[in-house]
């Protein structure tokens, strides 16, 4: 159907046969996905008998929006998960989901919309407060990274420190309800990472710059370098299904995959002391194997003596 989508906007008028050729279908496979694209709000026209054709009118209003049954529940589940992380502030990113979550209905085929009109009365997402990062700014940045153009913007470090910093611009990163962007800082000679809800006044210079290869294989592994550089990495193997280990681990910067093993997950994760995870495993009930580092695996085994000690004890006579 998209396919067939794809000719008839060339506005040109197909005969059925001609169509079923070129898509390598049977003219009644183009009878019904013209039907299907009419019923998605495109206004395909018929002219029937012989010389007959298909031609999709030039100039109407834009159609609905071409979305199947779950694609439509997934982009609503996204708009409500996006404008419940955030402030609320005027034109920011969480404000700019909450307005489309009301106006999505609008765009979606008849069909759908009692289907998306239930879910939304039916959902509530738990706020969860996060730095307010500005739609434009983001859009902005997108821009200028697609066409290597320097920008410039003042800049608030985590001190309150103000500056006005020039910057080759390579690629916007999300993690943990924060988002940065990781460039080229033309001031510092060097790769910075800047926090986007600390930017302001973002200007296009319409500089180009030539590309650069990133500092690490992705952006993303560079801002996990540098935000864990004060921590201390963590590898393990748990025996348990990677679904309840991301459950136990929901709150921190962990990569988890399937072991080996049935049943069996490995997990990296980067902690500031090894104290952290003893809570999160004891609740999870299963068994683990510190692989490094050495000191967390002496420090986890005194603790388990510890422990044994404090079971072996009897209770204090009254």
């Amino acid at each position: 159907m998209l396919a067939l989508l794809s000719i008839l906007q060339t506005g040109r008028p197909f005969s059925g046969d001609d169509l079923a050729a070129r898509l390598d279908v049977s003219p009644r496979t183009v009878r019904r996905d013209v039907d299907r694209l009419r019923e998605y709000g495109y206004p395909v026209e018929t002219q029937p008998g012989p010389g007959g054709h298909y031609r999709l009118v030039a100039g109407r209003t834009m159609p609905p929006l071409v979305l199947d049954d779950d694609e439509a529940v997934a982009v609503l589940l996204g708009l409500a998960t996006l404008a419940s992380s955030g402030s609320g502030e005027d034109g920011a990113l969480d404000d700019a989901a909450t307005r489309a979550y009301g106006k999505l209905d609008q765009f979606l085929p008849a069909r759908l919309r009692p289907r998306v009109a239930a879910l939304r009365a039916s959902l509530e997402t738990d706020r969860r407060l996060a730095p307010a990062v500005n739609a434009a700014l983001l859009a902005g940045l997108a821009e200028a990274i697609n066409d290597r153009e320097v920008v410039r913007f003042g800049y608030r470090d985590r001190h309150g420190g103000a500056s006005r910093r020039r910057v080759e611009p390579h690629r916007q990163i999300h993690l943990l309800a924060r988002w940065y962007l990781l460039g080229w800082d033309l001031d510092r000679d060097d790769w910075r990472v800047f926090r986007l809800d600390r930017v302001r006044d973002l200007v296009r210079t319409g500089v180009r710059h030539a590309p650069r290869d990133l500092p690490a294989d992705a952006a993303l592994a560079y801002l996990r370098r540098g935000l864990n550089a004060d921590r201390r990495r963590v590898r393990l193997v748990v025996r348990a299904r990677p679904d309840r280990v991301a459950d136990a681990l929901k709150f921190e910067d962990a990569e988890i995959h399937r072991g080996p093993g049935d049943g069996e997950t490995r997990v990296t994760v980067w902690l500031d002391s090894w104290e952290w995870l003893v809570l999160a495993l004891a609740r999870l009930d299963a068994d683990f194997t510190v692989v490094e580092p050495e000191d967390f695996r002496g420090a986890y085994a005194a603790f388990a003596r510890r422990l044994l000690a404090a079971a072996d004890e009897p209770p204090p006579r009254r």
